[in-house]
């Protein structure tokens, strides 16, 4: 899938996903890279971009990655935990979260998530678990 193509997919399960702006840059069971553009719409004061958007794109990695990592039988995912350590402020620019996963088992997916600004420069650290969602009975 093109890039584009990738985006309509997030945005098509993960409507907020659309609604700030992410974009898919890579979607694969062994990394997960989205985008979002700072935009003054999406911060708190002094222009700095709000932690929950921060946590919002780092989930979304999470969930994705952890989606594209399901066992067989199971329908998707749900965070059940999430640790954010932020490491820096972002003012402009592109952020970037590349998610991979920690544990693959068959009732959670462990998932760690790192952002990154323009300049490569970590501004979060992530770990989150996802229970696995089988269909009930």
């Amino acid at each position: 899938m093109t890039k584009t193509e990738l985006t309509q997919y997030l945005h098509d399960r993960m409507p907020l996903c659309a609604t700030l702006g992410m974009k898919a840059e890579k979607m694969s069971p062994e990394e997960v890279v989205l985008t979002l553009d700072w935009t003054p719409t999406l911060c708190t004061s002094a222009g700095i971009l709000h932690g929950g958007v921060i946590m919002a794109l780092a989930d979304s990695a999470g969930g994705a990655a952890a989606f594209a990592n399901l066992p067989e039988g199971a329908t998707g995912t749900s965070t059940i935990e999430s640790k954010t350590n932020f490491l820096g402020a972002v003012r402009e620019g592109t952020i970037t979260a590349t998610a991979k996963p920690l544990h693959i088992g068959r009732s959670t997916i462990v998932i760690e998530t790192e952002v990154r600004n323009d300049a490569g420069k970590l501004v979060g650290k992530i770990t989150q678990t996802q229970t696995v969602l089988r269909p009930r009975n």
